[in-house]
C-alpha cells in the first residue's frame, strides 16, 4: 500500500472541509463586526481545521499541518471567550485558508508543495496570546519519541502533546498496520481515525515505511492525547498487530492553571467527532456519467423496439402482450431515469457556497461596502448544468459589485445607505426549469453610455440593451483592471445560459434604482422529454420544458397586417390576444410546398413575450437523448443538438427562441449592410 492510494480521498475530503471552513469564517466575520458571539461557528471551524490537519499529517503535507495548527490555537482561545473572535483575527485566518487551498491545489496538480511564508506563520502565531505562559509549564514534560517519529513532529505539535499531558491526559503512540484483509472488513486508516476521534484527540498521524509484523510495508503511528483505557484504544484499531505505548503521563502535581490560560479540549468534542457525513457515499461524477450513458443507450433501444412493434402491428401480427411489456418497460426506464438524475442533482446552495467569499474579496479590491443576500432554498439541479452555470453567475455577481453598486460617498449623495446589496435568488419552475436572479440596488445601466461606447444608436427596449451588453468585446470600462474591463463577462453569460444550456436571459434595469438579470435554465440537459414534429417533410424535436402551449392554427384567427410582404409579422389570436406566428419552415429556409402556415404551433417565450412557431404535424412526445453538436463547423444558433428516435437517423433538437433571435439578428445585419 502506498500513500498515493489515499490521495484522491484526501483531496475530496479537504475540498469539502475548506468549503465549510470558509462559510464558518465568514459567519464569524459578520459576528465580529456586530460585536456578538458565535460559538457554533467557532467550533465548526475548529473541527474542520482539526480534520484537515490530521488528514494532511497522514499523507505528510507538513506546510498545511503547520498552518492549520496555528489557526486552531486562535480558535481554541475564541471558544474559551464564549465564541467571540476579535475582528483583527479574521484577515490572518482568511490568509491561512487561502494558503491551505493553494497547497492542496498544488498537491492535486502534482506540483511541489510550497513552504509556508514566514510572515504568514508569524501573523498566525501572534494570534496565540498564551504561548509564552505555556512554554514554561510544558518544559517539565519529556516525550519518549523515536527519532523517526520525532523528526516528523513540528515544534507546535510537540508543544500540543506536552500541553495535553500538563492538563492531565496521557500522550499515546498507537501503531496501526493496514492490510487487504482489514480493508475488506471495512477497517481502513480513515475508519480508524473516525473511531479514535471519539476516544482521543489526534495530534498527528505519521506514516512509517518498512516491514511490519504482517505482510505489509506501511505503518501509521497515531499520536494521541487521551484518558481512555489501552484495551479500548486497541479495540478501536482492530487489535493485533496494532501496538500501543505511552509517550508521557501527567505529572503527580501539575502546576495549577486557570481555565483562561489553558486551552482545554472543546466541550462535547467526542460526541461531535462522529463522522460528519454518516450514511453518505461519495461517488465520482464520471461513474454517474457512465450510468447515464448506459441509460441513454437503453432509451434509444426502447425507441427502436417501439418502432419494430408498430411495424408488426401494422402487418397484422398479434402484438398485444408485446405492447404491454413495452409500456411496462417504458415505465421502468422512466423510474430508472428519475433515480439516476436524482443522484446527479446537487443543491444550488452548495454550488454557490463560495459566492460570499467572492463578494468579500471584491469588497477589499473595490473599496465598496457590499452585502450579499442569498435566497436559494433547497432547489437542486444537475451536476453538469451546475458546473456550466457557475461561471455565468460569478460574472454577474462580479459585474454587480464592480459596475453597478456605487461607492459609499456616491450612495450618500443619492440618498441611499452606504452599504449596497446584491441579491442572488432561485426557485424551481413546474416545467423542469430553474430560474435564478442576480439583482442589485445600484446605479442601473445607462443605455446611452453603453450605446456611445459601442458606437450604435441608443437601445429602445431592455431586450435590445441586453443584446448590446452581450456583444463580444464590449466593455463600459475605459481600461481593464483585475476585476473587469475586458469585454468578456456578459458575452460569456449569454453563451453559457442561452447557447450551451438552451435557457433564457433577461434584463430589467432602472436608472438610479438597480438592475436584475434573470436566468432560466433546464434542470438537466442529457435525457429529456421532447415533442417530435414534422416540418417541411423533415422530423425535428423540441424540449417539452421550452414549450408553453401547443395550439391549433385556425386560418380564421390569423391576422395578416399591412406590410407583410415587406417583412411584416403574421399574428394569431390566442385567448383574446394577438401573438406573433412564425412559420418554422421559413426559419429553417425550407419550402413546405403549401400556402399559409402549418396546422399546429408551439407557443414559447422569447425575451419574455409569447411567440407561436407553426409546424406541419405533431408526431408525439417521447424521451430523447440529447447529443450536443461539439464540432464548431456544424454548430448553428438555435440547434441544441441531435438525437436518435430509434430509426438510426439523426434528428435535430431545436431551441426555438434562439433560432428565431438568430435569424432576426442576421436579417438586421443584412439590412445594415445593404444600407451601407
Amino acid at each position: 500500500m502506498e500513500l498515493a492510494d489515499f490521495l484522491p480521498a484526501y483531496l475530496t475530503e479537504v475540498e469539502e472541509l475548506l468549503g465549510a471552513a470558509n462559510t464558518h469564517l465568514l459567519a464569524l466575520e459578520t459576528a465580529a463586526k456586530q460585536r456578538s458571539a458565535s460559538p457554533r461557528s467557532v467550533r465548526e471551524l475548529f473541527r474542520a481545521l482539526h480534520t484537515i490537519k490530521g488528514l494532511s499529517a497522514m499523507i505528510d503535507v507538513e506546510p498545511v499541518v503547520s498552518i492549520a495548527h496555528w489557526m486552531e490555537t486562535s480558535l481554541r482561545q475564541a471558544d474559551h471567550a464564549g465564541g467571540r473572535l476579535p475582528e483583527t483575527s479574521i484577515e490572518p485566518l482568511m490568509e491561512g485558508l487561502r494558503a491551505i487551498e493553494q497547497r492542496v491545489r498544488q498537491l492535486a496538480l502534482g506540483k511541489p508543495i510550497s513552504e509556508v511564508p514566514k510572515a504568514l506563520l508569524d501573523r498566525l502565531e501572534a494570534l496565540d496570546v498564551h504561548a509564552a505562559s505555556r512554554a514554561g509549564r510544558t518544559a517539565a514534560v519529556t516525550l519518549e519519541l523515536e527519532p523517526a517519529v520525532a523528526s516528523k513532529l513540528s515544534a507546535s505539535e510537540q508543544e500540543q502533546l506536552m500541553t495535553g499531558v500538563q492538563s492531565g491526559r496521557r500522550a499515546i503512540r498507537l501503531d496501526y498496520v493496514p492490510s487487504a484483509e482489514r480493508a475488506s472488513a471495512g477497517l481502513t486508516i480513515n475508519s480508524v481515525r473516525e473511531r479514535l476521534a471519539q476516544l482521543a484527540e489526534i495530534v498527528k498521524v505519521v506514516p512509517l515505511a518498512g516491514p511490519t509484523s504482517g505482510s505489509g510495508n506501511l505503518t501509521f503511528a497515531l499520536l494521541l492525547l487521551t484518558n481512555a483505557e489501552d484495551s479500548v484504544l486497541l479495540g478501536a484499531v482492530g487489535g493485533p498487530p496494532a501496538t500501543l505505548r505511552v509517550l508521557a503521563s501527567a505529572p503527580q502535581s501539575p502546576p495549577s492553571a486557570s481555565p483562561a490560560d489553558e486551552p482545554a479540549p472543546f466541550e462535547e468534542e467526542s460526541a461531535a467527532a462522529e463522522p460528519r457525513r454518516g450514511g453518505v457515499l461519495r461517488v465520482e461524477v464520471s461513474r454517474l456519467d457512465d450510468a447515464l450513458e448506459r441509460l441513454a443507450a437503453l432509451v434509444v433501444n426502447r425507441s427502436k423496439l417501439a418502432r419494430a412493434v408498430a411495424t408488426l402491428t401494422a402487418m397484422g401480427a398479434p402484438t398485444r402482450e408485446l405492447v404491454q411489456v413495452l409500456q411496462e418497460n417504458a415505465r421502468q426506464l422512466r423510474d430508472l431515469r428519475a433515480a439516476i438524475l436524482h443522484l446527479r442533482m446537487v443543491r444550488v446552495g452548495d454550488v454557490l457556497e463560495r459566492m460570499p467569499l467572492l463578494v468579500r474579496g471584491l469588497r477589499r479590491t473595490t473599496g465598496k461596502q457590499v452585502r450579499l443576500v442569498m435566497d436559494v432554498g433547497d432547489a437542486e439541479l444537475d451536476k453538469g448544468v451546475a458546473d456550466r452555470l457557475l461561471p455565468a453567475l460569478v460574472h454577474l455577481v462580479r459585474n454587480a459589485v464592480d459596475h453597478a453598486v456605487e461607492r459609499p460617498e456616491e450612495r450618500r449623495a443619492a440618498g441611499k445607505p452606504e452599504e449596497g446589496v446584491v441579491r442572488l435568488s432561485c426557485h424551481a419552475r413546474t416545467n423542469g426549469r430553474l430560474e435564478l436572479k442576480v439583482s442589485d440596488d445600484g446605479r442601473g445601466v445607462d443605455a446611452a453610455a453603453v450605446a456611445a461606447r459601442a458606437g450604435v444608436p441608443v437601445p429602445t427596449s431592455p431586450e435590445e440593451l441586453l443584446e448590446l451588453l452581450c456583444r463580444p468585446g464590449l466593455s463600459t470600462r475605459v481600461s481593464a483592471d483585475s476585476t473587469s474591463g475586458r469585454g468578456m463577462g456578459m458575452d460569456i453569460v449569454k453563451r453559457i445560459t442561452v447557447d450551451q444550456l438552451g435557457g433564457e436571459l433577461n434584463l430589467e434595469t432602472q436608472p438610479g434604482k438597480g438592475t436584475t438579470f434573470s436566468l432560466c435554465v433546464p434542470l438537466t440537459i442529457t435525457i429529456l422529454d421532447a415533442f417530435v414534429f414534422e416540418c417541411a417533410a423533415l422530423r425535428y424535436a423540441v424540449p417539452v420544458s421550452a414549450v408553453e402551449e401547443i395550439i391549433e392554427v385556425d386560418s380564421t384567427r390569423i391576422i395578416r397586417p399591412p406590410g407583410l410582404a415587406e417583412g411584416g409579422v403574421t399574428l394569431v389570436e390566442r385567448r383574446g390576444h394577438a401573438v406573433p406566428l412564425v412559420p418554422l419552415e421559413r426559419l429553417l429556409r425550407r419550402d413546405a410546398g403549401r400556402e399559409g402556415p402549418g396546422s399546429k404551433a408551439f407557443v414559447v417565450r422569447q425575451r419574455g413575450a409569447p411567440v407561436a412557431f407553426a409546424v406541419d404535424r405533431l408526431l408525439g412526445q417521447q424521451e430523447i437523448v440529447l447529443r450536443p453538436l461539439e464540432d464548431p463547423l456544424v454548430q448553428v444558433p438555435g440547434v441544441a443538438g441531435a438525437t436518435d428516435l430509434g430509426d438510426g437517423q439523426p434528428t435535430l433538437v431545436l431551441d426555438l427562441p434562439t433560432l428565431s433571435a438568430a435569424q432576426g439578428t442576421l436579417r438586421q445585419e443584412r439590412q445594415r449592410g445593404g444600407v451601407a
